[in-house]
């Protein structure tokens, strides 16, 4: 799976090792920074451009790791079609997927452990949106705030 990777100051530690990580497991990674840790920069600078390749399909889906993981989420929720979703547990990570098409990922580089965030990322790879007519349903409602 081609994965979208991004990461400010906040996250940058946990992103890099994510980054190996997800080579480790065969996908292709595309990372938008930070590529350097800066302790001044801005979660926005990196989350929106990978947001938007989600949203475009340029990947399959993203990762995006700030410091709490919420301004990562809010920011890529900005961006029509883009689901973002701060997860910090199992069943969330693949249920988010399997019911609401979640496509971006949001972690908190501050309060998260390489253990965990190894298996809500295996969770969220491994789901997939069940399509669902309840499913599509809501998910029709959310598109159409996006026009």
């Amino acid at each position: 799976m081609k994965i979208g990777l991004s990461a400010d100051h906040g996250g940058f530690e946990l992103k890099e090792k994510l980054h190996s990580y997800l080579l480790s497991m065969g996908h292709d990674i595309k990372d938008f920074g930070a590529y350097e840790l800066n302790n001044t920069d801005d979660f926005p600078d990196f989350v929106i451009p990978m947001a938007r390749a989600v949203a475009n399909l340029e990947v399959e889906r993203g990762i995006a790791v700030c410091g709490s993981g919420v301004g990562a989420s809010v920011a890529a929720n900005k961006v029509a079609g883009a689901r973002a979703a701060l997860i910090m547990d199992h069943f969330s990570a693949h249920q988010g997927v399997e019911d609401d098409d979640l496509n971006i990922l949001c972690l908190g580089g501050r309060v998260v452990g390489i253990m965990l965030a190894q298996e809500l990322i295996r969770s969220f790879l491994n789901a997939r949106f069940k399509g669902e007519e309840r499913h599509l349903r809501r998910m029709e409602k959310v598109n159409e705030l996006e026009k």
